[in-house]
């Protein structure tokens, strides 16, 4: 005879959560297995770090370690407030930011939409191959090319300047022109390599909608902007979260390169001024302050956007 079950029964009954888990995690172990080590350097090099956060409470000294370091509370946050030249520093890194936003982020987008238009398939992994390749360039070498081309005396931008009766221009030694530099210059470097994502997300894009469109008389444009952009917009928000999470970290070495004692004023941003305060000063309490209010600030973006991206698009990072 079987047993019946009861309304109530299907209500009350919840399956085992953990048990379905551990059988998942053994049906597909090997993903598992290859995804540990990126598992593991997250674990190693972005969460155990994070207990060193302690210190920018404390006057941390490195003979008496942690628990022997007297605390201070928020005292190295006041401090940075109160720092003279911290407005200047942050206003920086967040007009820096705001520039990468606006035109760094969207260059892979235009980048791989136009990669994705090119028919001839030799041609196309050719480029491919070429706009990759910058990626792979220390930001040293590339602060060497960049002062190669601006050069006041050799470089081919004053030598055109020079041509149509216009002084030369000493680009890195002006406040007025290193933000341009610093922006234009990642553009280069990165905009290639992120167009990765971007093609692979195309290539995902069912071409029966680009041939019932083809039937209804719409020409690239109007398939770009009514099937191509609206099938990138997941892959697009997601992509733009992540970067607003990274919104005052610009990089250290980016930013490092291109500066002097003549383009400070508006080149310095935080993680100079960490490295500055941190490892030459050896202010280390003050300097992991810095740094913490920089994460925060990073959170509160990441949660903010992803409130308003799943409001307006439907998608989010959770």
């Amino acid at each position: 005879m079987k047993a019946k079950i009861t309304g109530v029964d299907l209500i009350s009954y919840k399956p085992n959560t953990k048990k379905s888990l551990l059988t998942n995690m053994w049906k597909f172990r090997a993903l598992y297995v290859i995804a540990l080590p990126g598992i593991l350097y997250f674990i190693i090099f972005k969460y155990v770090p994070l207990a060193g956060s302690v210190i920018a409470f404390q006057n941390y000294n490195i003979f008496k370690g942690f628990t022997g370091s007297e605390w201070v509370g928020f005292e190295h946050f006041r401090t940075m407030f109160q720092y003279q030249d911290f407005g200047r520093i942050l206003s920086n890194t967040i007009l820096l930011g705001l520039y990468d936003l606006i035109f760094a982020f969207p260059a892979p987008i235009v980048l791989a939409l136009l990669l994705n238009e090119i028919r001839l398939v030799f041609y196309k992994r050719f480029l491919q191959t070429v706009v990759y390749m910058p990626h792979f360039l220390s930001w040293v070498i590339v602060s060497g090319i960049a002062l190669g081309i601006l050069s006041p005396g050799t470089g081919i931008v004053n030598q055109v300047l020079q041509a149509f009766g216009f002084e030369p221009i000493y680009f890195l030694g002006e406040n007025s022109y290193i933000r341009t530099i610093l922006i234009s210059s990642g553009i280069w470097r990165d905009s290639g390599y992120g167009t990765i994502i971007y093609l692979a997300a195309l290539a995902g894009i069912n071409p029966d909608l680009y041939e019932a469109s083809e039937v209804d008389g719409a020409g690239r444009w109007k398939q770009t902007m009514a099937i191509t952009l609206p099938s990138l917009i997941p892959t697009i928000m997601i992509l733009f979260l992540l970067h607003i999470g990274r919104f005052l970290d610009l990089g250290f070495e980016r930013v490092w390169v291109f500066l002097n004692a003549l383009n400070t004023g508006n080149g310095e941003i935080l993680d100079t001024y960490i490295y500055k305060a941190g490892l030459l000063s050896q202010q280390y309490s003050y300097t992991t302050a810095v740094g913490l209010f920089k994460s925060v600030v990073g959170l509160i973006l990441v949660l903010i956007g992803n409130i308003l991206s799943k409001k307006t698009t439907g998608e989010s990072l959770y």
